[in-house]
Order: structure tokens, then C-alpha cells, then sequence
């Protein structure tokens, strides 16, 4: 719930970063995890939904700028 309010309050240029820089970090924690396995493979959980809050965000935005 925290991490959606923050999302919130962010422009659509910062929430298009978060969401690159998000994305490449989970690409390197997949990559990692596959030559040895991380200490905590939750994170790579986390990240896949972070990256998911962000697009339904945007998509909001969208479609609200439609309206």
C-alpha cells in the first residue's frame, strides 16, 4: 500500500524511469539467480510486482488523459 502512494505522487516521466530502471534490475536479479541462487528469491517477486504497479499506473494515467 505505501509503495502505491509513492507511485502516486510521482510525474509520468520519474514513473517511466522507476519503471526502466526497475525492469533492469529485475532482468540482472533473473540472470543472477540462474548462475547461483540469490540469498533471498523473494526479491525477485517484489520486483516483478513493482513493475506491474508502475504499468497500472500509467495505463491509469492513459486512460484518464482519454476522459
Amino acid at each position: 500500500m505505501k509503495n502505491e502512494l509513492v507511485l502516486k505522487e510521482l510525474s509520468t516521466a520519474e514513473l517511466r524511469e522507476k519503471l526502466d530502471t526497475e525492469r533492469a534490475l529485475y532482468q540482472k536479479m533473473l540472470l543472477n539467480h540462474a548462475v547461483s541462487p540469490l540469498e533471498n528469491p523473494n526479491k525477485i517477486k517484489e520486483s516483478r510486482k513493482t513493475i506491474a504497479r508502475c504499468l497500472t499506473e500509467l495505463r491509469a494515467r492513459e486512460l484518464a488523459e482519454k476522459k
